[in-house]
């Protein structure tokens, strides 16, 4: 759905920004806050009282008739934006055609579709294969397993600041917050953590010089002094830390990490989970860097909503017998009618719009940042972009109240954020947000931070 031009008439354009009606949660919207607390698990974070009722594009409507602004995307799942006309009626034919078969044990056209397309738009040339799931976690426990089964090797390395998903293969990666394994032991076992190149936090400075420093932690001291090469499988890694704050690796990085894992026979890991289908502007975060990865795990924005996780490698890499993996609702016909509808929209229009929002909202929050004594570090690729609040630009001291009071001063005015990492805000919008709304939420963005810095 391609939204009205800023030239357009001025009450539609007015009807794609917010419009609060009542106070907030309004009562309809508080009924099922309460219901929810009742009934629902408390394992769930919500950083404010948003009720969803129903959205279209960027805009979202809560049961009282509320408008919002959503620079989440339902957490970078929406990339074609809410209810896409073109995607919902993918959904709808397919449903009443087919809804479930089990691609384990039958065929079915969608599923092999979209294996293609994918085969087709991954990095690298010939043949990909394409594991079907649900979710992004469980995406990556199917790439642990397969750089297991393909290595014959145990052993797994992951990241600092990773957030790989909450079953218990992805929980054993993940190291993102401690609530997150608290509890849990004793995880999936072999698994270490190294650090991953926060070159903002840098004491070099540099990209290069911290790509290089997290190298030679792995080569020079890990392989040398706790785990020998030839016992892991898989280093799995995002090319940008999504919950860890939206931390981009350095190119040259992902280029040593790669030259590491083909020369020790590692199965290199890419979760593009939250930074892939068509985030960053490309269909891949790691295209940037010209790394080829042996497993690419992909979930969220895939489907633009509907659940649905992919993890694909090249044929020669899945070559696992019958049976040793499998999903009963995994690529369902409707979540792959979906991904089929929502990659046709981004090669024809949404990563372009991406690139360009992206690159008008980095630079409106880098001038920002300019003026502002609480603006740190400000980050990201295409529409996956965080800016850290801090305190004192000097020491760069994080300011996490800080960030967490902006993000509900802005759900107050109708502007949906989250944070990420300790201290950043995280905006992710739809892939076809216009420029007038990415102006009006900074807009808001500014206001809340010199309101909520008093």
């Amino acid at each position: 759905m391609t939204l009205p031009s800023d030239s357009q008439d001025r009450n539609q354009s007015a009807s794609l920004l917010p419009k609060l009606l009542t106070s907030l949660p309004g009562p309809r919207a508080q009924e099922i806050l309460d219901m929810d607390d009742r009934f629902v698990s408390p394992s769930y974070t919500r950083s404010y009282p948003f009720v969803a009722e129903h959205g279209s594009g960027a805009m979202v409507f809560d049961p009282d008739g509320n408008r919002f602004l959503d620079l989440n995307a339902g957490i970078a799942v929406c990339a074609t934006g809410h209810c896409h006309p073109e995607v919902v009626q993918a959904i709808q034919n397919q449903a009443g055609r087919l809804i479930h078969m089990s691609g384990t044990d039958f065929y079915y056209g969608a599923q092999t579709k979209l294996a293609s397309k994918l085969s087709e738009i991954a990095p690298g040339d010939g043949d990909h294969k394409v594991f079907f799931s649900n979710s992004g976690a469980e995406s990556v426990e199917c790439a642990l397993k397969l750089a297991r089964y393909k290595t014959g090797r145990k052993q797994m390395i992951a990241f600092l600041g990773a957030f790989h998903g909450r079953t218990m293969g992805a929980l054993s990666l993940t190291a993102s917050k401690s609530v997150q394994r608290q509890a849990f032991a004793p995880l999936v076992p072999q698994v270490t953590h190294v650090p991953y190149p926060y070159v903002y936090r840098s004491p070099f400075g540099d990209p290069e010089s911290c790509a290089q420093d997290c190298l030679d932690y792995i080569e020079k001291t890990l392989f040398t002094k706790l785990l020998d090469p030839t016992e892991v499988a898989g280093i799995i890694i995002e090319p940008i830390q999504g919950e860890g704050g939206y931390v981009d690796a350095p190119v040259s990085f992902l280029q040593g990490l790669r030259e590491l894992t083909q020369r020790h026979g590692i199965m290199f890991i890419a979760d593009e989970v939250q930074s892939g289908a068509g985030r960053t502007g490309r269909m891949f975060a790691i295209e940037e860097s010209g790394v080829v990865p042996d497993i690419i795990c992909m979930a969220k924005g895939i489907a633009s909503g509907m659940p649905l996780g992919c993890t694909v490698a090249s044929a020669d890499v899945m070559d696992w017998k019958p049976g040793m993996h499998a999903s009963t609702f995994g690529g369902n016909p409707v979540s792959c009618a979906a991904a089929l509808k929502t990659i046709e929209l981004l090669e024809k229009e949404l990563l372009e719009n991406c690139r360009n929002m992206g690159e008008h909202t980095l630079g409106r929050l880098r001038k920002m940042a300019e003026k502002s004594p609480f603006i740190g570090d400000v980050r990201g690729r295409g529409l996956m972009i965080g800016a850290e609040l801090v305190w004192d630009k000097k020491t760069k001291k994080p300011a996490p109240d800080l960030r967490d009071r902006v993000v509900t001063w802005c759900f107050e005015q109708g502007l949906l954020i989250l944070g990420c990492g300790p201290n950043s805000l995280r905006l992710t919008p739809p892939l076809n947000i216009t420029q007038t709304q990415i102006d009006y939420a900074l807009d808001l963005i500014e206001r809340g931070i010199e309101e909520c810095s008093r």
